[in-house]
Order: structure tokens, then C-alpha cells, then sequence
């Protein structure tokens, strides 16, 4: 019998920088473990819940937040030099929205249902971080959802409505009560818990032992 594939959950937001990275080097980690079947999700976290549905500006958001925007120069600069390291071109200068994340999150919900979670996320960190768009968009998510073979309409009539919204914040809430407090967070064979965007040989030690550990108790 072939094994199981081994669960990672990945705890994360769209709008996270350090989660688009987080993901390049998972997928290395993977790739340089090909004899060990895994089983990714992408899990629900908001690094801020006060940004209200329609999203804040930017630059008065970040200024607010950090105190200066020159005060973001160098972690920007830094994270631009990581992410063309690890194939994620960010462009912080198209950004111009900062939004809230639940309505991302419900579409990567859907998405998972449909078999396409992979895709959408990769859809949302490259609309958001290499093309600026806002994330929180209606529009926007509807064309994230259509590209990966979600139905347009059907869609947009979700995102107007309720559904699935208290599931996705019972999931944020759960995430949180184990003690997740920043993303991305990593759990393996939901038992190992991997915070931060480790480098991909971290990552997959960590996969490694849990795949171990697994097979021993097995």
C-alpha cells in the first residue's frame, strides 16, 4: 500500500509578505524530498482584523502603523532581494490597498473544495505582491477564482452573501487558541509546528522527522 500523504497546514494571509516566501521554500523542501507524499492546505490567519471590508490606503495605513514610510525602506529593500532569491518579484510600489483578508480567504475555502487550493493561492500572493491589486476586491477575487476554474457568477453571489465567512473566522480563532501569533506557521502531521519562514532545508528536516516518527509509530 502506498503511504499516506503526510499533512502540512499552512497558517497564513494573502497579505503577508514573509507567507509568499514561506511558500517558495516549502515547495523547494518538497521538491527536495520527492519519496515523502505530503498533503498541503492553506489555513486561514489575519495579521490585521481592524482593517475594515473595504480596505485602508496604503501609505496613510503603513505611516500609521509604523510611524514613517522611510522606516519601511529597508525592510522592504530586504524582502525585495529574499523574494527574487526564492522567485517571488515582490513590488511593494504597485501596492496601494491594504485590505481585509476574510473575503480571501473564503475564495481559497472554495477554491480547496474545488480542487484548486494551490492555484488560488499562488494567484492571490502574485495579484497582490507582484501586481498591486487589492485583494479584498470583489472584482479582483472573481477573477482570481475564474482564472483557476471557479464560476464567476456563483462567485461574487457568495462573496455578497455570509457563506462560509463564520467558518473562516473559526478557523483564524482556532489557530490562535494552540498559539499561532504570526505567520507563516508550518504544522506537520498536524502534532510539529515549524514557525517563520524557515529556509527550505529547515523545512524539510522537519519533514523529514515527522515522516520518521510517523513511520516508526506505524
Amino acid at each position: 500500500m502506498a503511504a499516506e500523504p503526510l499533512p502540512i497546514d499552512v497558517v497564513s494571509d494573502v497579505v503577508c509578505p514573509w507567507c509568499f516566501i514561506g511558500k517558495r521554500r516549502l515547495e523547494a523542501a518538497i521538491a527536495s524530498l520527492p519519496e515523502i507524499p505530503v498533503a498541503v492546505r492553506w489555513r486561514p490567519f489575519q495579521l490585521d482584523p481592524s482593517v475594515p471590508p473595504g480596505g485602508l490606503d496604503r501609505d496613510e495605513y503603513m505611516q500609521k502603523k509604523f510611524g514613517s514610510l522611510g522606516s519601511l525602506d529597508a525592510a522592504h529593500e530586504r524582502l525585495t532581494a529574499l523574494g527574487r532569491a526564492e522567485g517571488a518579484p515582490y513590488r511593494f510600489d504597485l501596492i496601494r490597498r491594504n485590505p481585509n483578508t476574510i473575503d480571501a480567504h473564503r475564495v481559497v475555502r472554495w477554491a480547496a473544495d474545488a480542487g484548486q487550493e494551490a492555484e488560488i493561492v499562488e494567484r492571490l500572493f502574485t495579484d497582490y505582491f507582484v501586481n498591486g491589486r487589492d485583494v479584498g476586491d470583489h472584482q479582483i477575487l472573481a477573477d482570481a477564482a475564474e482564472s483557476v476554474g471557479l464560476d464567476r457568477a456563483t462567485t461574487l453571489t457568495r462573496l455578497a452573501s455570509p457563506h462560509d465567512r463564520a467558518a473562516v473566522e473559526a478557523e483564524i480563532a482556532a489557530a490562535q487558541r494552540i498559539g499561532v501569533t504570526g505567520v507563516p506557521c508550518f504544522i506537520i502531521a498536524r502534532k510539529y509546528g515549524v514557525m517563520g519562514a524557515q529556509t527550505a532545508d529547515v523545512l524539510a528536516n522537519a519533514i523529514r522527522q515527522a515522516a520518521a516518527e510517523l513511520s516508526t509509530a506505524a
